[in-house]
């Protein structure tokens, strides 16, 4: 499967996903000062990562095992089985505070901003006017009058900012130099109280605690990217005091066996956690992959985009889709795939024929002894135990050149040790349903 399918009907974009399969085409990463290195990048290399990618203009380590000690594999045990240390900087914290910050943020992400009390945070999504995921952050309340962004990978400042030239409302809305770290895996609880004392292990998942590690001022989050147990450690003034912060979460996870990794992406897949630009961008709406529970029914203010959601929501309920595609997971034939995909690989109906969709993030789970796949299929293609065929390329099919078995099937593939945020919504009454 080479060129660019013209059979994978994406009338419905503005700008379809480039199918193209191009294969892995290796390059030299260039560093330079166009983009921007984290406090914590010099770290991330003198602790053995060989690759890495830009997200959020900033360089992104994506690799510290190579392949032939062991590679994502022997990353994702480290997760599985102990604890691990994840550069994240590239979450960037976008600060809005002041007398007006509840009503602002309340009225740029579709949950409600007044629910959510001081020190606690909450998953979010924000949309564009015709119901686009423009950004799906962690959202901290540090106090009545400061909300801080975490980040996925889009340009979100700019928005904000931008939406505020016609609000006007009494708000300030800045980056600000703070910088996470993740700590994730079973071991986690125990690294982090030798860390802070015995007090996190009372803060509740998706609570916050102040906090000092080495004498640096922080914020822990109980959050991460992984679907293992996990906390996330939010630096301040993070440009001088990296380096001490680093060193202090080392020395205290030799105890645990600490190993710094790359994001556990097999491990995300499992739990069905999204990767903005990879699985959702600007022109997926919330009910085409799962996040229906993030739009409120009974929200009291308005939001960017309510109209155009409510509307789609009404249209669904009349059996008349405003979209083709739809967000499913699938278990894939092949062979096991062992590291990220470099293209969108594409889907075709269990006949084998044209590819009708695509792929978005695949990956082997030693846990369930086969490959399992977030993807986009067609609205009619998407009930579970659907049978599809995928065309993965040679390197993982069990034959070159012919499609492999896959079938739709339930997400998560593997739950997460925490609370989903659907069920935390749901346990708030926040949900679709309200």
């Amino acid at each position: 499967m080479s060129g660019q399918p013209s059979s994978v009907d994406q009338s419905d974009r503005i700008v379809p996903i480039n199918l193209r399969q191009s294969g892995r085409t290796p390059t030299e990463l260039l560093i330079s000062t166009r983009v921007r290195k984290s406090p914590y990048w010099h770290l991330s290399h003198a602790a053995g990562c060989w690759r890495a990618t830009v997200y959020n203009r900033v360089y992104h380590p994506r690799g510290y095992v190579r392949p032939e000690h062991g590679g994502a594999a022997a990353e994702h045990e480290a997760l599985t089985k102990h604890v691990t240390l994840w550069n994240v900087a590239v979450e960037r914290q976008i600060r809005v505070a002041g007398p007006d910050a509840e009503r602002f943020v309340d009225y740029v992400i579709t949950r409600d901003a007044t629910r959510i009390e001081p020190m606690r945070a909450r998953y979010v999504i924000l949309c564009n006017e015709k119901g686009g995921i423009l950004n799906d952050p962690v959202l901290l309340r540090l106090s009545v009058d400061e909300f801080w962004f975490s980040l996925a990978d889009s340009d979100l400042l700019y928005w904000l900012q931008g939406v505020n030239v016609g609000m006007r409302m009494d708000v300030a809305i800045d980056e600000i130099d703070v910088c996470p770290l993740q700590i994730q895996g079973p071991k986690s609880l125990a690294l982090m109280a030798d860390l802070v004392g015995g007090r996190i292990r009372d803060i509740p998942y998706y609570g916050l605690l102040e906090a000092e590690i080495a004498g640096c001022a922080v914020v822990v989050s109980q959050s991460g990217f992984s679907g293992e147990k996990g906390y996330e450690i939010f630096l301040r003034d993070a440009t001088l005091h990296a380096e001490t912060l680093w060193h202090a979460v080392l020395e205290a996870g030799r105890a645990h066996e600490l190993a710094v990794i790359a994001p556990g992406h097999q491990r995300r897949i499992q739990a069905g956690i999204l990767s903005w630009g990879q699985d959702i961008d600007h022109e997926t709406a919330p009910f085409q992959c799962n996040l229906a529970y993030q739009v409120p029914r009974k929200k009291a203010g308005d939001y960017i985009g309510r109209a155009a959601l409510e509307r789609m929501r009404a249209e669904i309920a009349a059996g008349r889709p405003p979209f083709r595609m739809v967000m499913v997971g699938m278990t894939l034939g092949g062979k096991p795939i062992d590291d990220y995909a470099p293209d969108f690989w594409l889907v075709s109906d269990a006949g084998g024929g044209d590819p009708i969709g695509y792929l978005t993030s695949p990956w082997y789970s030693p846990e369930l002894g086969c490959n399992i796949a977030l993807g986009r299929v067609p609205v009619g293609r998407s009930a579970v135990g659907a049978e599809l065929r995928v065309w993965l390329p040679d390197e993982y099919a069990s034959r070159p050149g012919q499609p492999d078995r896959a079938q739709v099937c339930e997400v998560p593939f593997r739950p997460s040790v925490n609370p989903s945020a659907r069920e935390l919504a749901h346990a708030r009454g926040e949900d679709a349903a309200d």
